[in-house]
């Protein structure tokens, strides 16, 4: 196999590789491989061009055609490339092959998330998810390695009789799962004790796709530093706030982002983390209303969270953020085709959502700070039905706090 020595002003140079199937057209296979591509960057590679090949299915051996694969090779030898990055997940003989093909690193889709994953995680409970789901996804693929885990324990007494070493890989690995699966539950707790003495207050979590402005969000209303940049997985742990709306106080929690393709045991693993979203009284669905796919983005973070939150019920805001960097093309007078989502105006757009949320939506630019107050009026709104309902003892102070209060109290509160 190559070996690239980088420098640390130097990137890995990589392509990318998809399929056109039955299931999924050129231009959805072109989507995720743009977003395959925002993955690598925020990983620290350059990706530098985009493999598609039209297949029923993958190709069991080599996921793309042997044609396809001398293409690549091809292209690999002649432009230095050190890296592969397929778009779905590859069997460990699949890799296997693969790379005796080609001779550079290969990744898929998973492998990809989780290395951004382990860069992002901060707290010990991130570090340990991304742990736990590192192990899960390397446990079917041992036969492709070579990795002399017991090294790490120590080999001596983990043998058994005749026992190969793929047989001491899988048992070692096992035994770290159980290991870490006993840790999150421990932490589960404390952080169960922690939810429950913060007292009675209305909790409020931001969902929605990664990347879509849910930490510059939470930045606005709690007035935080929340760690927010424009790429994917920027916020791995949940972080919860105390924000005041006029008098009245509510908890607000950001949470890790969703994203196509996700694997189910990679959810797994942080459903801790989304324990906030599970114990919440009122979700904020943040979209970015700018993306051309945003309407199968929120289809993605609902059935994710149906799977793993059962937040289904929940009362819900959509909060489509990004107005500022929305775009549409009008479509000319004598042009007779249907019309697509790149020829609905914001306007439009706007009457749609209002109509099918009843009012439980709102367009706002958390960027340009634009309907921030609007986005606040609503929020309050929600929240006293939720915080009137649980303490109906209060709803005489809400009713009547315009008469009992100055507006020096009111700053004040």
């Amino acid at each position: 196999m190559k070996e690239f020595i980088l420098t640390q002003e130097e990137t890995e140079r990589t392509v990318l590789v998809g399929l056109i199937t039955n299931t999924q057209n050129e231009a959805k296979a072109n989507e995720y491989l743009d977003e395959l591509a925002f993955l690598a960057e925020t990983a620290g590679a350059e990706p530098v061009k985009k493999f598609l090949q039209r297949l029923d299915m993958p190709n069991s051996r080599t996921f793309v055609g042997a044609g396809k694969l001398a293409e690549i090779k091809n292209y690999i030898d002649e432009n230095e490339i050190g890296m592969v990055i397929f778009d779905d997940d590859l069997s460990a003989k699949q890799v296997q092959n693969i790379e005796k093909e080609l001779q550079v690193k290969i990744l898929d889709r998973t492998s990809l998330i989780l290395d951004i994953f382990a860069k992002r995680a901060q707290t010990a409970n991130a570090k340990r998810q991304v742990e736990l789901a590192q192990y899960q996804y390397l446990l079917p693929r041992l036969t492709r390695l070579w990795t002399h885990l017991e090294r790490q324990r120590g080999g001596i007494g983990m043998r058994g009789p005749g026992e190969t070493q793929i047989e001491t890989d899988r048992r070692i690995i096992l035994d770290k799962i159980s290991h870490l699966k006993e840790e999150l539950k421990s932490i589960d707790r404390q952080k169960s004790i922690q939810r429950k003495n913060r007292g009675k207050l209305v909790r409020v979590a931001l969902v929605g796709y990664t990347n879509v402005g849910k930490s510059t969000l939470m930045n606005l209303l709690a007035k935080s530093e929340v760690f927010a940049e424009n790429k994917l997985f920027a916020t791995l742990d949940t972080t919860v706030r105390k924000v005041i709306v006029d008098n009245l106080p509510f908890l607000l929690s950001d949470t890790v982002g969703f994203i196509r393709k996700l694997p189910t045991h990679l959810v797994d693993s942080f459903k801790s983390t989304l324990d906030e979203v599970r114990e919440a009284d009122l979700l904020l669905h943040v979209v970015d209303i700018s993306h051309p796919a945003f309407e199968e983005q929120i289809e993605v973070v609902n059935k994710t969270l149906q799977e793993v939150c059962d937040s289904t019920n929940k009362p819900m805001i959509l909060v489509f953020n990004k107005i500022d960097a929305f775009s549409y093309v009008e479509k000319a007078a004598d042009d007779l085709t249907p019309r697509t989502r790149e020829n609905i105006s914001l306007d439009e757009l706007k009457e749609t959502w209002m109509a099918k949320m009843h009012d439980n939506c709102i367009f706002i630019s958390a960027r340009e700070k634009k309907n921030i107050d609007e986005l606040k009026a609503l929020l309050y709104q929600r929240v006293k039905e939720i915080h009137t309902t649980r303490f109906p003892y209060n709803d005489f102070l809400f009713q009547h706090y315009d008469e009992i209060a100055t507006d020096e109290e009111k700053e004040e509160s």
